[in-house]
Parts: C-alpha cells; structure tokens; sequence
C-alpha cells in the first residue's frame, strides 16, 4: 500500500548552512503526526518544504506515491492538493463563515457546495453562525472555521503551523481533542507543528522530535516518554533526571536508590557492568511514608491534584515526585520514597557513578 506521505533522505540548506539532514519518515492515509522541538529546529521549514513552499538540497518527498520534491524538482504548492492552517488562521473578514468555508470551492457545482459547507459546520458544531463575520466569533471558534475552510477541499494532506498557539494552555489542549476528532470523522491525513507537547500528546498518532539539525525519533507519544532514542528525547519530552547506575542485566539497574527492576530501555548500546545514565519520570518515584530510602525536599510545586516534589538524595543528586496534594510536604522535610518503574531507558555515562 503506498503511503500517503513519505520523505527520504531529505535535506534542507540555507545560504549553505545545513537546517535539516538525514530527514525521513512516512505517514499513512488518515494518520495524525505531530513535529515537536526547540525554537529555530527547522520545524516550519519541514512543513514548508513538504506543502512546496521551500525547496530541499537532497533526498525526495512523495505525495500518494508520486515525487513531488526533489534537488532537482519542485512541484508547485497548488498542484499539491494540500491544506493549510496557520497561527493567525487567516480568515477573510469580508467574507461570512459560509463563505470563507466555501473559498476553495469555487468550482463545485453550487448545490454540493452548500451541501460540503454544511457538513463542516455540523461537523465543527458551528451551524448558527452561518452568517457571521469573522469579528462576531470568539478564537476558539475562529480557529474551527479555519480548519472546516482548509478541510473543506478535502486536501491529500493538512498542515497545521501551530494553529493554537495564542490560546491558553487548557484551551490549547482541548481543542487539539477536538481538532483530532473532526480530522479523524473526516478522514484527513494532517500534521500539526507545535511546541506544546501535551497538545502533541492529545492529537498525534506519531510524533517526530526535531534537534540540531535531525530527527531524533519518530514514534507513539508513549514510546517518546517511555522508550527514547536518545538523550536529546529524554530531555526534551516530559519531566526527569538522570540517575547514575550500573547495569546488572537486561531488568536491572543497580543505583544509589538499590535495584531497580523493569524492562531496559537502551537508548545508546550498553551491555552488564556498564555505567549508566537511568532516566526516571516522576511517576517512578512512589511517596512511601515507612520507607527506609528518605530524600529530602528542596522544592515544590501545587499541580492540583498533585504536587511535584523535587528530591535531593544523600548524594546530592536530584529526583522528582508525585505526590497527590493531600499529602502535603514542607520544603527540608524528609520523605520516604520507593521506585516503581516499569521502563528503564538508559544512557552510557562516562563518568562513575555514586552507589
């Protein structure tokens, strides 16, 4: 089955400076990826090269089979069948939201025009604002006539430039719920560019970490936070230390805290009597109010239904905690803890470490 989207080796250089190499990855028809990474990784610029708008120095990128992108070979953003979403959603504000959801309609016959723009504002549950102005909706409802426009052509691809990012965190979460549940009833293969990575998370069947010029992982947001391929993941993705140890064998690591036993995650080869890196998350680290192993607190956090405790060992290394907020702690209070830890990724260290 030929994939919907599949980049090869891509390249991209600016003014001969190298932003992007090695680039590669595939996506499926109806499948969600999100791409993740620090500012000026060359997220947008990935996007920009798969929409057509930037041109590639190596490798090739296929729409539906077909090459559309390679060093020699552009085919124009047009010719592409592919939608766009951006930050400011970019609404036309003489237009009503009936019109601007029907703007790349044009040569649809009347009757199934109006008949697609009325599927999308069911769809988006928008149906009373037919004939309003862009200026009459609130962002959250400016964002969905945004996407109903550029799904409304029923694009091979959507792209989606961080289209929530002027809205608030819990928003921005929310509506990447939603956005997934409208592309998903509607069958439409999308990426979405973000920095957040909980809205990553709450929409994206894959997700590809950017850094320093590669891909350093494409893969389930489960995978990411539990399985990196390297330290950059491990340290972009989610919250954790690093915690010096040894490797006895493939489910356990010995570590100033004792054995810890789960599945070895290597993120680099390691092999027993190796020392590594352990990557512990929060939820690795259980509050145990008899336990032997005492860590103090030096800092603290209100989650909620949870505070985040950061740990510091005999050693003076750090760990961090999840403690459900009834349970209150006072900073230099002394807490039991115990880990719990089912996945182990590990990194070689090169330096020895304190057990």
């Amino acid at each position: 089955m030929t994939s919907q989207l599949t980049v090869t080796d891509l390249q991209i250089n600016y003014a001969g400076t190298s932003i992007l190499q090695h680039i590669s990855f595939s996506l499926e028809a109806g499948e969600i990826a999100c791409l993740v990474g620090p500012s000026g990784c060359g997220k947008t610029s990935l996007l920009r090269a798969i929409a057509g708008f930037e041109p590639i120095s190596a490798g090739q990128i296929e729409l539906r089979g077909r090459i559309v992108s390679g060093p020699d070979k552009t085919l124009p953003p047009e010719q592409r069948h592919i939608g766009m979403v951006f930050q400011d959603f970019a609404l036309f504000p003489h237009l009503t939201v009936a019109q601007n959801i029907a703007f790349g309609l044009r040569k649809m016959p009347r009757g199934q025009r109006r008949q697609r723009v009325d599927e999308l504002l069911k769809l988006v549950e928008m149906q009373d604002t037919r004939n309003h102005y862009p200026h009459q909706l609130s962002g959250g409802q400016q964002q969905r006539i945004a996407l109903a426009r550029a799904m409304a052509p029923r694009p091979d691809i959507l792209m989606l430039d961080e289209p929530f990012s002027s809205m608030d965190s819990e928003l921005r979460e929310q509506l990447a719920r939603d956005v997934r549940q409208l592309l998903r009833k509607d069958g439409i293969t999308a990426i979405l560019v973000t920095h957040d990575q909980n809205e990553a998370f709450a929409m994206a069947d894959h997700i590809g970490v950017l850094g320093e010029g590669a891909l350093h992982q494409w893969g389930t947001g489960f995978d990411l936070y539990h399985r990196p391929a390297d330290r950059f993941v491990a340290d972009f993705i989610g919250q954790g230390v690093l915690l010096p140890g040894m490797i006895i064998n493939d489910k356990q690591v010995r570590t100033e805290l004792g054995i810890v036993t789960g599945d070895l995650e290597p993120g680099e080869a390691t092999s027993p009597a190796k020392i590594v890196d352990l990557l512990l998350r929060p939820d690795d680290v259980i509050h145990v109010e008899d336990s032997h192993l005492q860590a103090e607190i030096v800092a603290r956090a209100f989650r909620g239904a949870v505070y985040l405790y950061t740990l510091r060992l005999e050693s003076g290394q750090k760990v961090l905690c999840l403690v459900q907020s009834h349970h209150q702690h006072e900073i230099g209070e002394m807490l039991g803890i115990r880990l719990e830890a089912d996945h182990l990724p590990v990194f070689r260290r090169h330096t020895s470490p304190a057990t």
